[in-house]
């Protein structure tokens, strides 16, 4: 007969303890009510919802507009999909922070961007690229989008994933909700540009600076790319310590599927934990508060 006998254990510095049961699975961090149960493919995690917070990256015109060639129904928006229609929502009701991490770049961004970020965007001098990959802080040009009342015109997407330009603003169905969380009155959402594919490079970075302030610890992942800027900062916030949750529908990349599948596996079996946007809401539906 299998053994029965419940085992239990313990990870991880006072600060921020792991505890285990084999019948329940992982407890992340300090057990505070109300706690939010949800399954993995691995093991059932318990979290803090007050600890926590939605980190959705990159998802921004750049990435994802068809006007610029963007094509609908691809990995990026099929995520975006997932975010509006079952993690967004479970978010709010279990009153997690969501936290829009995007490309905003500055002049001295610019000025010190290495050689090989800068290469991953294009360059001057790379004639099959594009005017919207002739470098980071290029001018995109003029693109022809569609106005609210069904009419076409042109509009300047601004320099290449700098802030306050159009290419760099949120897509269109996520910006709407980015909208509404930003005029919460309790755990607003917030917009934190970064200037690197990861989030979370350096010492210090402002996204750190503001979950450090804010006491959270577990970070569920979302965005684009899979394998690029949302893996970068997946990866930065394991090294700090932070407890790394990857929503593997609520994410999508370009690269071919064995990307995706090479970072969910070793989400789920090295650096956290690889769940879906559907199990989140699950475990949000049945929450004791």
């Amino acid at each position: 007969m299998p053994d029965s006998k419940t085992l239990e254990g313990t990870l991880g510095p006072d600060s921020n303890k792991w505890t285990y049961q084999t019948s329940a699975g992982f407890t992340l961090g300090p057990s505070s009510p109300p706690n939010l149960t949800i399954q993995t493919t691995t093991t059932p995690i318990r979290i803090s919802p007050a600890a926590t917070a939605l980190v959705i990256i990159d998802m921004q015109n750049f990435f994802l507009s068809p006007f610029l060639g963007r094509q609908l129904g691809g990995a990026g928006h099929l995520a975006s999909d997932q975010l509006l229609k079952h993690a967004i929502p479970a978010a709010r009701k279990a009153g997690i922070r969501i936290v829009w991490l995007n490309w905003g770049l500055n002049e001295q961004d610019l000025k010190d961007m290495p050689a090989g970020v800068s290469r991953a965007f294009g360059f001057a001098g790379t004639e099959e690229d594009g005017p919207e990959h002739s470098g980071l802080g290029s001018p995109c040009g003029q693109v022809e989008v569609i106005d609210v009342d069904g009419s076409t015109k042109k509009i300047d997407a601004g320099r290449l994933l700098m802030r306050d330009t159009w290419n760099a603003a949120i897509f269109p169905p996520l910006d709407t909700e980015y909208m509404r969380g930003s005029k919460l009155e309790k755990r607003p959402d917030v917009w934190i540009h970064k200037n690197r594919m990861s989030g979370l490079w350096g010492a210090l970075t402002e996204c750190e600076e503001f979950l450090e302030k804010e006491g959270i610890r577990t970070l569920l992942f979302s965005g684009v790319n899979t394998d690029q800027c949302v893996g970068g900062s997946l990866m930065d916030a394991f090294s700090k310590g932070y407890d790394c949750v990857l929503l593997s529908d609520g994410c999508g990349t370009t690269s071919p599927d064995f990307a995706q599948k090479a970072w969910e596996y070793n989400v789920a079996n090295t650096f956290g934990f690889c769940t879906t946007c559907v199990e989140f809401a699950k475990g949000v539906e049945v929450m004791k508060t």
